[in-house]
């Protein structure tokens, strides 16, 4: 699938819990452009494999499932999580769960998923433009866009946040186990052999402990040429 190389990309790679789901949609609000949660995408593929009860480490399988899954995006409203639905069935709360961000990271680590998803991915980039959120959307979805940022903030903060995320949905974890949880998935991240977590080489870097969300958007817009 050939991508349209015309239209810009602003690119947002971290870790997980560096809020770059929360900035891309509130960036990408304010620009006017379309916005792609890659994130989501790794999560939909380990939850239908989940459902069709595929080991995570049969890759044939996985590659499979990734080809069969049917991921829509539906935007909820101005200003709202759009909803992820995923072969016909909104699994938008079931999505942000520890348990599927685990099985994404898992699925994640085997190139011919990533290789399976990539043109998916590259096909949200249309006019007027597009930003994405990810681990590899500026080193290698995305290694020609123009603007590129790269968030992150620390493990402790990052597990803070994610645990008053998923206590308001009502979902029962504790500090410690989510600290430990994201530690896990941050040195899996980094050290697998395939797209491994960095930040571009031209990316702008930006540590967003003990910012708001509103510093960090701006922050993000600042490096956008004038709109």
């Amino acid at each position: 699938m050939t991508q349209d190389t015309s239209v810009p990309v602003l690119t947002l790679d971290g870790p997980s819990g560096s809020g770059k789901g929360t900035i891309c949609r509130l960036v990408a609000q304010r620009l006017g452009w379309h916005y792609l949660d890659s994130g989501a995408l790794y999560r939909a593929v380990g939850l239908a494999a989940a459902w069709a009860d595929i080991d995570l480490s049969d890759a044939p399988a996985l590659v499979r499932c990734t080809f069969d899954t049917d991921i829509d995006f539906q935007e909820k409203g101005a200003g709202g999580e759009p909803r992820v639905i995923v072969n016909g069935v909104d699994a938008t709360d079931e999505l942000r769960t520890e348990t599927a961000g685990a099985a994404a990271s898992a699925i994640a680590a085997i190139p011919e998923v990533r290789a399976a998803l990539k043109d998916r991915q590259r096909a949200y980039r249309r006019p007027p433009g597009l930003v994405a959120d990810g681990r590899d959307m500026g080193t290698v979805i995305f290694p020609d866009a123009a603007h590129k940022v790269f968030l992150t903030a620390s493990a402790e903060e990052r597990a803070e946040r994610r645990h008053k995320q998923l206590s308001e949905k009502g979902v029962s974890v504790t500090l410690p186990g989510l600290l430990r949880e994201i530690l896990a998935r941050d040195a899996r991240d980094a050290n697998r052999a395939v797209a491994p977590l960095r930040p571009a080489e031209d990316a702008v870097r930006i540590d967003t402990t003990g910012l708001s969300i509103d510093e960090v958007v701006e922050r993000v817009l600042a490096l956008m040429p004038a709109r």
